[in-house]
C-alpha cells in the first residue's frame, strides 16, 4: 500500500502534536508527515496525521469543524488556562454561594456557559501555538514577554453540559461542544470562570471529531505499532478524505484527459465563479479545480495515473 494518506491517531496525554508526528515518521520510516489541528500536550483524542502526498491536500481540510469533550474545574484560574499551568487566581464558593448553587441546580454556572456559547470572537491564549513574527506565542510567554495577539472569529454550534459535581478542589463541570476551527476550549473554561467570579480552567480535554472523522475510528500508538508489525497498513485512509465538504463536479472522458495533461477546461455546467471543486470521473478523484470565468483551472492534480 502507498504511504500516502491520512492516519487517525488517538493522541495520548503528555505529548505534543509534533511528537505524534515524529512517532508516525519513525513508524512508517518517512519524513513527509504533518498533522491537522494542534492538540495541547495535556489533551487527548483525534489527531488526523497526513502522510506523503496527502500533505499536498492538507490545506483543503483547514476549515473543518471540531468537537470536544472537556472538564472544567471552577475554583482556580491558571496562566495557561489548563491544569498544566500555575494558579494565578480564583476562589472556591463560600457556604452561602454553595447553598445557592445547589438550590438552583448550579444556575449561575449554567448561565455562564450559555453566555460563552454565544461568543463570535475569541482572543487566543498567550500560551498557544499562534505565531507572531515567526515565533509561537507560548515561546514568547515563557520568556516573560506579553505576545500581541488579535481576536479572531469563532462559532460555537452546540454546547451541552453533561455533568456538574462538587469536589474538595472545586466544582467539576463536564461539557461537550461542537465549534468552528480556531476555537480554544480552555479559553471557554477561563471565560466561564471569569463570568461566575470563581475562576476556572480545563483539567481534561478530548477531541471527539474533526470534519468527517470520529475518535471512535482512531487508533492509539500501540495499536498502530501492532498493525505495522503485521504488515497491515489498512489504517491509512485515502487522501481524497481531505476534500470532505468540497462540492463535487463530474467530468466527461475528454475533460478528464485534458485535466490529466495539465490543461484548463471549459467551465463545467452548474459550477460557480471562484469556487473549488472536487473533480471526479466515474468515481475516481481527478483533481481540485477552481472556476475562473468561463474556464476551470487546476488547483491541485490528484490523479495517481493518467
Amino acid at each position: 500500500m502507498s504511504l500516502n494518506g491520512i492516519i487517525l491517531l488517538d493522541k495520548k496525554p503528555g505529548i505534543t502534536s509534533m511528537a505524534s508526528d515524529s512517532f508516525i515518521k519513525r513508524l512508517l520510516q518517512t519524513k513527509k508527515v504533518g498533522h491537522h489541528g494542534t492538540l495541547d500536550p495535556f489533551a487527548t483524542g483525534l489527531l488526523p496525521i497526513f502522510v506523503g502526498d496527502a500533505l499536498k491536500v492538507l490545506r483543503y481540510s483547514e476549515d473543518w469543524d471540531k468537537s470536544y469533550l472537556c472538564e472544567a474545574l471552577f475554583g482556580a484560574k491558571t496562566d495557561t488556562q489548563d491544569k498544566d499551568g500555575t494558579v494565578t487566581g480564583g476562589r472556591l464558593p463560600d457556604k452561602e454561594e454553595l447553598r445557592a448553587l445547589r438550590e438552583t441546580d448550579y444556575a449561575s454556572i449554567r448561565e455562564a456557559f450559555d453566555q460563552v456559547s454565544k461568543i463570535t470572537e475569541q482572543m487566543p491564549p498567550k500560551y498557544s501555538a499562534k505565531k507572531i513574527d515567526g515565533r509561537k506565542a507560548y515561546e514568547l510567554a515563557r520568556e516573560g514577554l506579553d505576545p500581541e495577539l488579535k481576536p479572531h472569529g469563532v462559532k460555537i454550534y452546540d454546547l451541552e453540559i453533561r455533568s456538574i459535581k462538587e469536589g474538595e478542589d472545586g466544582i467539576h463541570v463536564v461539557f461537550h461542544t461542537k465549534c468552528s476551527k480556531g476555537t480554544y476550549i480552555r479559553s471557554l473554561c477561563d471565560e466561564a470562570g471569569r463570568i461566575t467570579g470563581f475562576g476556572a480552567h480545563a483539567v481534561m480535554l478530548r477531541r471527539t471529531s474533526v470534519g468527517p472523522f470520529r475518535v471512535e475510528d482512531a487508533l492509539t500508538e500501540e495499536q498502530l505499532s501492532s498493525l505495522c508489525d503485521k504488515g497491515d497498513l489498512s489504517f491509512i485512509k485515502g487522501r481524497e478524505w481531505a476534500l470532505y465538504g468540497m462540492e463535487k463536479t463530474e467530468l466527461t472522458e475528454d475533460q478528464r484527459k485534458d485535466v490529466s495533461l495539465g490543461r484548463k477546461i471549459e467551465a463545467v455546467e452548474g459550477t460557480s465563479e471562484g469556487i473549488l471543486y472536487h473533480a471526479v470521473y466515474k468515481g475516481q478523484t481527478v483533481a481540485v479545480l477552481r472556476r475562473d470565468g468561463d474556464i476551470m483551472r487546476i488547483d491541485r492534480m490528484l490523479l495517481t495515473n493518467g
